[in-house]
Formats: C-alpha cells, sequence, structure tokens
C-alpha cells in the first residue's frame, strides 16, 4: 500500500523569506486601517492620549493623559457633541561646551475628539490639569423627552 505524497505548493528553491515579511507589513498596514484609534495613536507626529469618559446622573467626566503640558499650551472646545483637546509642548536646548555647540529642539502634539452623550452643555463645565492629568466635568442638561405623534 502506498502513502500518498503531499508536496509543497512552492518550490523551495523559489521561496524568497522577504515575501513573509512583505505579507506581515501587508496584514499590520490592514489592522491599522481596519482600527483607526490605533492608526492616529502611533501615526505620524499627532499622538491621540489615552482618555476615560464617565457618565453620572448630573455630568459628564473626562480624564485624559497630558505628561509634560503646560495649562497654557492646553486648548479644549465643544465642537457639535465632541470634546476636541489640542495640546503641545516644545523644547529648545541649546548647550556649548570645548568648542562643540550642540542645539536640539522637540516639538510633541496631541490631539483627540472625545464623542459624548447627548445633552452635555459647556455652560458651568470646569477643567484643571495636575500632575499631567487633565480632568474636564460638563454638566448635563435635561434629557430631551421624546414626543410621540398619535395616529388618528
Amino acid at each position: 500500500m502506498k502513502f500518498p505524497i503531499k508536496r509543497p505548493s512552492r518550490d523551495v528553491y523559489s521561496w524568497d523569506p522577504f515575501d513573509e515579511i512583505r505579507r506581515m507589513q501587508e496584514h499590520m498596514e490592514q489592522m491599522m486601517r481596519t482600527f483607526p484609534a490605533l492608526e492616529s495613536r502611533y501615526a505620524g507626529e499627532t499622538l491621540a492620549p489615552l482618555t476615560d469618559v464617565a457618565e453620572e446622573d448630573n455630568k459628564v467626566i473626562v480624564t485624559t493623559d497630558l505628561p509634560g503640558i503646560d495649562r497654557e499650551n492646553v486648548e479644549l472646545s465643544l465642537k457639535e457633541n465632541f470634546l476636541v483637546i489640542s495640546a503641545s509642548k516644545g523644547k529648545e536646548e541649546e548647550t556649548e561646551k570645548e568648542g562643540y555647540l550642540r542645539k536640539e529642539r522637540s516639538f510633541m502634539r496631541y490631539y483627540r475628539e472625545i464623542p459624548l452623550p447627548e445633552g452635555v452643555t459647556e455652560e458651568g463645565a470646569t477643567a484643571q490639569l495636575k500632575n499631567g492629568v487633565l480632568t474636564v466635568t460638563m454638566p448635563k442638561t435635561k434629557a430631551l423627552t421624546e414626543k410621540r405623534i398619535q395616529i388618528e
């Protein structure tokens, strides 16, 4: 009795190890396109800070990590039902030592649009930046009651 011989679909001599790397890169790019939050967090020079959103009875609390950012460099705005957080920090350092001149610059930008539940208003909102953590508390207005239309 003879067993069937399984032959690999690819010849060993024509195998390209870099083809595996290219396919893995394509899978990673597809994953980044599938999850836009990952793409915005790890792609480019603008970082999306980690954020927690808590909804209580009459207020919404948004907590965001902004390490090393001064309060003068943070901008908050409410557009439609999104809280927009924009922050940046820059540093320029110049050192002269025994005839050598070194000049370094760094710039970091944070940007995040956070969807909010219906009924959040900026009136009476408070924001506090302490130890690199931004806490924004926004009151909620009374929930809109749904009006029903009677069929005659």
